[in-house]
Formats: structure tokens, sequence, C-alpha cells
């Protein structure tokens, strides 16, 4: 496998080996972690315990905005007794139920009866009405979601592309059954920062995944034992198990498993999503744009990405992540292979904040996206007739390129949706 030149270089594998990997950056003067970044809500709220103090909304804003033009959204809250917040947001849904939410959170602050304020980082929304709400996570990691109201996007700023087309390619359903070509504009059509794009396939992880029809989390031909890989610096032992779907979210994590690997190390039950060996069998292919939202891990040995594979090459890296390197993504082209991008960003890429990133697969260039603006053009490209399987997981390093885990304490990432447009 050809590595960028900032990478450690390494006697290549008899096997394909796949997948970036980027030696350990602490000499670069890589950014700390922010407390900025693009904050997202996995839509769920654990009953307060009887000691928990009560959370009070007192202001929420704004109610309006212009479709396509940046806005920032203010919170004031207060509550009965101090409680310390692990985060406090402001959360966006649109009637599909997709998170939205406003970038920026305060973490790690009191909440007491004298009241807490703050303003998020800027976004822009499409014309719709949408759902907004303040929300709080505890220490113990429960999410609390305030009252919401309507946040009303009007106006026809220029759009990019128009938010309101219609999209003319016959989509694959969702697995909910709901076509992504008719889901109304003014709800906030998912739309891709590539003109002239539709919606053609997605996975919106608002029901269970039914195994086997379009994903498959315990197999790839890009692992050279099908389940399990160590030659790749990895400690994955693929199980299906590992990834579930809860309340429009999934979420992978990774173990460690009874399993010794042939290098002689402990293998950790990983979560792994591929469309691969599935009944549909979808391939993302030349001219295609992939885009995926995704709350980073923190925990030290995570490894989350979103990729493509396919007869031992087709590999396109829109993203892989290192705690270690908190504010870094690296986006690579391993099909024509010689501009790596790692890219950094403290207010958009964080540990525990939620990131939209996605991969225009151009013939000449490949290109990248973070929250919807392009970061990254390789003018390389994957040529006219490629086409790959999309895998989503979270592995685990084994430490020779970036920390392996400290411990038996499990990992963890989420996701809002994968969407594919054509």
């Amino acid at each position: 496998m050809h590595q960028p030149a900032l990478r450690r270089r390494t006697p290549r594998h008899a096997r394909p080996a796949h997948r970036g990997r980027l030696a350990a950056l602490a000499a670069t003067g890589a950014v700390a972690v922010s407390g900025a970044g693009l904050l997202g809500l996995p839509a769920t709220v654990a009953a307060h315990a009887a000691t928990t103090p009560t959370v009070t909304q007192d202001r929420l804003a704004p109610a309006t905005m212009v479709a396509n033009k940046a806005a920032t959204a203010s919170l004031t809250v207060h509550s009965s007794a101090c409680v310390t917040a692990k985060t406090v947001g402001v959360g966006v849904r649109d009637a599909r139920g997709t998170n939205l939410d406003f970038p920026g959170n305060l973490s790690n602050v009191q909440i007491c009866p004298s009241g807490l304020s703050f303003t998020s980082g800027a976004r822009a929304l499409p014309a719709g009405t949408y759902s907004q709400f303040g929300f709080w996570q505890d220490l113990g990691g429960a999410w609390h979601n305030l009252p919401s109201q309507q946040l009303v996007v009007s106006g026809t700023a220029t759009p990019t592309p128009a938010p309101t087309a219609t999209p003319t390619a016959t989509p694959t359903p969702s697995p909910t059954g709901t076509p992504g070509a008719t889901a109304s504009p003014s709800a906030g059509t998912p739309a891709s920062p590539v003109a002239g794009k539709a919606l053609t396939w997605s996975d919106e992880f608002n029901s269970s995944i039914t195994w086997g029809s379009r994903w498959v989390g315990d197999k790839s031909t890009a692992y050279r034992y099908g389940n399990h890989n160590p030659d790749d610096n990895k400690l994955d032992l693929l199980n299906k198990n590992n990834v579930s779907v809860a309340n429009g979210v999934a979420t992978f994590t990774a173990a460690p498993s009874g399993t010794t690997l042939e290098n002689g190390k402990q293998a950790w039950n990983a979560g792994f999503l591929t469309t691969e060996g599935s009944s549909e069998g979808f391939q993302v292919k030349t001219g295609d744009y992939a885009e995926t939202r995704v709350k980073l891990p923190s925990g030290s040995g995570a490894w989350p990405a979103l990729w493509t594979w396919k007869n031992g090459n087709g590999e396109i890296d829109s993203f892989e992540y290192h705690p270690d390197n908190p504010n870094l993504l690296e986006l690579t082209n391993h099909v024509n292979p010689g501009n790596a991008k790692y890219y950094t960003d403290a207010s958009a890429v964080a540990k525990d904040q939620w990131v939209t990133i996605g991969t225009y697969y151009g013939a000449n260039s490949v290109d990248w996206y973070v929250n919807g603006v392009k970061v990254f053009s390789d003018g390389k490209g994957v040529g006219a007739n490629w086409s790959a399987y999309l895998i989503l997981n979270l592995s685990v390093c084994a430490g020779q390129y970036h920390p392996a885990p400290q411990g038996t304490t499990p990992l963890s990432m989420a996701a809002d949706y994968v969407r594919v447009y054509r």
C-alpha cells in the first residue's frame, strides 16, 4: 500500500493492506481539543434520578432564520440546584427526525439557580420548519432534552444546491420505506453540497438493521481472515452485535474479546457495516457523493472511518480519525494515490463532537467536504469506471502508529446517517 509522504514507511504486506495510517503528530503541534465543535444529539433521554436537580430552559433563540444564511443559536438555562453538565447545546431536527444541531457546545460546566447562558457556532439550514431545543448531558452520560419550539427557516437565499429541487433519479427506498426523493423539501430535504446530485441511497438509522439485506457486519474481503486483520495494526474482531440502532442513531462499540489474534494480541469485538456481501450489494461509483454524520470517539485506540473497498483495491478514505490527534481527519485516495490530506480544524473536529464528512468521487479529482464545505481536492480522481462497496466502522488500533486502548473500557462512536447522492 502506498502511504502519503508524512506517514511512517513500513514494508508492504504480502496481502492487500488497507486504510491509511497516520504516525502520531504530537511533534507537529496538532491543536489541543477545543470547546468548539459541531454538536449533535443522540436523541435519547434518560429518566431523571430522584436526586437530579431540575434544569429549566429560560430562553432559546432564534425562532426564525433565512434559508441558507448562517446564524447562531443562544440558550439560557437554570437549575433547582447546581449540577455539573458534561455537555450543553442546542439541538435541531427536521420533520424526518434527522439531527441538524447547531455547532459548538459547553463542556463540563455547572448549571446553577443563577443561570447559564451560551451562544453556539453558526450554521445554515434549508427552508422549512424544524424542531429546536436545548439539551444537556449529565456526568453519567444520559442526555436530557429541554422543551422544544418551532424554528421557521424562510426565504430563498442562494442555495447550494437548491434544497427545493425535486430529485429526478429513482432512489432506492430507505430502510423505513420512505424514498429520499419523495421527502418534502419544506421539511428539510437532505441535500448534497455538490450541485446537480439527488439522494439515491441512504440509511437514516431510523429502524433496526436487517442484517444481510443492506448491511453485513461480520466479514469483509478487506480483512485478511474475513473478520479480522492483525496485519493492518488492528485488534478488530468483526461482530454485528457491536452495532445497535436507537432513536435515529447507530452506535458502534468496541470491547475486549476472549479471542487471541495470530500475533498474540487480544482481539476486540468491533462494530462494522459494509454493503459488500449484502443482497442489495450497493456500490458507490464515479460521480457519486457520499456523506455521513458521526460523533467522533474519545477513547484511546479508537479508529473510526468511512471508506470504500472492492477486489483488493478501490479504497477511498472519506475520513479516518484518531483521538490522540483530536482535531485532525485523514483524507486519502488509495486508488490513485499521491495527494493525501491531514485536515485540521479545531472548531469542527474534536473528540465527542458531531461532524458531517462527505466525499465526491470524481473521475479526475476526489473532493472532501466537512460540514458542507469543500476542504480538499486531490487532483487525482478515481477514473471513469470506478466502483466500490461502502464501509463505516469503528476499528481498534494495535499501538504501532497510534496508542492502543488503555485498559478494557469499551470504545464507542455514533452515526446519524449514511447518504449517497448521484
